[in-house]
């Protein structure tokens, strides 16, 4: 017997148009016996999302969307922003009551307005019940009170991306795993006319990555577990101090990047350690075919998890990727099918390995794709939904701190120390003053 799921395997190495052929066979099979929600006469949608980073995981997306619409007579229409400008857009459409269904966004977005998603606590208990069970982390980001009010989607596993032979050459046989090595490393890199470079600019993803990562490392935290201000500490201290050094080592300029600035620079070995999920492997393995160099630059490149600092444990700050639906749409229940659709793992696995794991699975079903055992170099993504921290680390993942990461509080007292325009304790009193205006 062809089960959905194989049939669905099988056409995956036959090119996009049996993808689409096949794909279409099983939506129409699990809409006739598994969706939850009949969506309402004449239904169509409109869904803001981020622009993609892996072409690949945009046409896997795509395909998805067509089926959908091929399967239920929903038509979908997917507009595409910069990362960086999903959040005010949504927040917009949710203060003025319309705009599109759906908004597919970033950390604690929905958290905004809570009050103007969609409940979908029927939905995400289903999937959490069929599907092993979500990472806490989502858990966190999808629900407010007792209610779901997102389907944590997806991540995005923020990495530390490195050219091996560079390293090798620097004196390194692997990876450090504590942050004095680290820093040597990065040191060593400059010295030998190879040096990295991380994102200070305004860069939601990269740049709220890696400064997260070396405040928290540190001990350091903006909020404590009541939402008290507690970035004002000899932890913050250190972990600016120990930032400036590493922007000390780094290519000149980083203090102006954004979240595309690194992918070029390392494509182009302007850089050859950054901060990225693996879109920057996809790209070089994309054109390896065509482009000797890209090929180079892809066998020539690892991932590794973040060094562990003096907290003891890993302070890694992975992407949450959550869909939320708004109150004011016209048809609820077609909302509800399409993020249903989604997160069913007989096409979320194919989308998921589309994506070449740019994007990583929110529930524990997903540890057993089959696509995780087949390159080593994208396993260090895998556990991205456990390995993070949230938004609001010690403190709450609401409307708060969701505000403190669309205004780069710790970002910007990273960038302000790194880059001279202000002293250390300069930079942590305006983060502080920031902070107590939002925390209040």
């Amino acid at each position: 017997m062809i089960s959905r799921r194989s049939l669905l395997k099988g056409s995956v190495a036959l090119g996009g148009a049996a993808v689409t052929l096949d794909l279409a066979g099983w939506a129409k099979a699990w809409a006739a016996d598994d969706m939850m929600y009949a969506p309402e006469e004449g239904a169509s949608l409109q869904l803001l999302r981020w622009k993609r980073f892996v072409q690949s995981e945009e046409d896997s997306f795509l395909a998805l969307v067509a089926a959908f619409t091929a399967a239920t007579g929903v038509a979908v229409e997917v507009l595409s922003e910069s990362m960086d400008d999903v959040q005010p857009k949504a927040s917009v459409a949710a203060n003025v009551g319309t705009g599109p269904d759906m908004f597919w966004g970033l950390y604690s977005l929905p958290h905004l307005f809570s009050e103007k998603c969609i409940d979908v606590t029927d939905l995400c208990t289903h999937l959490g019940e069929k599907y092993g069970g979500w990472a806490p982390s989502a858990e966190v980001y999808g629900t407010s009170g007792d209610k779901w009010i997102a389907v944590p989607v997806a991540y995005n596993a923020n990495l530390i991306n490195f050219r091996i032979s560079a390293m090798n050459e620097a004196g390194f046989s692997e990876m450090p795993g504590d942050l004095e090595g680290f820093l040597e490393l990065n040191k060593a890199l400059k010295g030998i006319g190879k040096p990295g470079g991380m994102a200070l600019g305004h860069a939601s993803g990269d740049g709220n990555a890696w400064v997260h990562w070396v405040l928290w490392a540190h001990g350091g935290y903006l909020v404590d577990a009541n939402d008290e201000v507690i970035i004002n500490s000899p932890e913050t201290e250190a972990a600016l101090e120990y930032a400036r050094q590493l922007y000390e080592a780094w290519i000149p300029g980083t203090a102006s990047w954004n979240d595309a600035f690194n992918n070029k620079a390392f494509l182009a070995e302007e850089v050859w350690l950054t901060n990225n999920g693996v879109s920057i492997y996809a790209a070089a393995k994309r054109q390896a075919a065509e482009d000797p160099k890209m090929a180079m630059i892809a066998e020539d490149m690892d991932h590794a998890f973040w060094p562990i600092g003096p907290a003891g444990k890993p302070t890694e700050f992975h992407i949450c990727y959550p869909l939320l639906g708004m109150q004011y749409t016209r048809y609820p229940n077609a909302v509800k099918a399409f993020m249903q659709f989604l997160m069913e793992a007989e096409h979320y696995e194919p989308w998921l390995e589309g994506a070449v794991a740019y994007l990583s699975h929110s529930y524990k079903a997903g540890d057993d794709f089959a696509f995780w055992s087949a390159d080593p170099k994208l396993v260090a993504a895998k556990p991205a939904a456990w390995r993070t921290s949230t938004a609001g680390h010690l403190g709450s993942v609401g409307e708060k701190a969701a505000a403190a990461l669309a205004d780069f509080i710790v970002l910007d007292m990273v960038a302000n120390a790194c880059s001279g325009r202000e002293s250390v304790s300069g930079a942590i009193k305006i983060a502080e003053r920031q902070a107590k205006r939002l925390y209040r």
